[in-house]
């Protein structure tokens, strides 16, 4: 008797919980409430919405379309959003630390001040994103489409961008010291004075990259592509240079090569 007694509270706290969670789904889509942590909002259509400094800790958001809407200065801490439509999105200086954006299209996003510490951004369309500030320590960036997007002031440490797509984007200052940049097209990108010492950039585009005054000191360019690029000024002290193509390239003396 006393175990089916407990057994029937268990199951009472089960659908209670159920039905609170509900509920707080309910207050939020209708707007009454800016807390939804933990909620399962999957697939749903919040598009243009205002949901500024909303609580959406550890929500399940794969597939749902936030096209348009503002999230500035929310919380996304955790939160699913694989697959999530978050085209031309507001989400300045929200907190959206180890949050799973895999296959996200982020397109011309504004993520100025974002945190997206040891997120996972893998395969995610960034394209246009204004990245400006946005701390990506530990971020996951590998495969990900940031073609024209603008990461100046951006931090980076421990990131990972093998693969990813930097075609035309603003690097410029970036502190890209010893990340595995293998394979990245960087193709027209600017990369002024950026740090790249000791980084791992075998095989990486970088045809017509502006790299002036950039320290590659002791980096890996070996198979690298810099034709055309802009090296006046650069360090190039003790990088690995082997099977690199420099056809074209302007070298640190401002010697085109022929």
């Amino acid at each position: 008797m006393r175990l089916q007694g407990w057994l029937i509270v268990g199951v009472l706290a089960s659908l209670a919980t159920v039905a609170a969670a509900a509920d707080d789904v309910d207050s939020f889509l209708a707007g009454s409430s800016k807390a939804c942590i933990g909620c399962d909002l999957s697939g749903r259509d919040l598009s243009e919405r205002s949901l500024q400094r909303a609580r959406l800790d550890r929500a399940n958001l794969a597939n749902a379309d936030l096209s348009g809407s503002s999230l500035f200065r929310g919380v996304l801490a955790r939160a699913n959003l694989k697959g999530a439509k978050l085209k031309n999105v507001n989400l300045n200086l929200v907190d959206a630390k180890w949050a799973d954006f895999r296959g996200a299209d982020l397109t011309d996003a504004l993520l100025y001040e974002t945190d997206f510490g040891s997120a996972d951004l893998s395969g995610a369309r960034l394209d246009g994103a204004k990245l400006g500030r946005a701390r990506l320590n530990q971020a996951n960036l590998e495969g990900a489409k940031l073609a024209r997007c603008d990461l100046r002031g951006a931090r980076l440490a421990g990131a990972r961008l093998k693969g990813a797509d930097l075609r035309g984007a603003l690097l410029d200052g970036l502190l890209l010291r010893e990340l595995d940049l293998r394979e990245a097209d960087f193709t027209l990108s600017d990369m002024i004075e950026a740090d790249l010492r000791n980084a791992d950039l075998r095989g990486a585009q970088l045809a017509g990259v502006n790299l002036f005054g950039a320290n590659l000191n002791s980096a890996d360019l070996r198979g690298a592509n810099l034709e055309g690029a802009n090296l006046t000024n650069a360090i190039l002290t003790d990088a690995r240079t082997e099977g690199a193509n420099f056809d074209a390239a302007i070298m640190p003396d401002g010697r085109r090569v022929e």
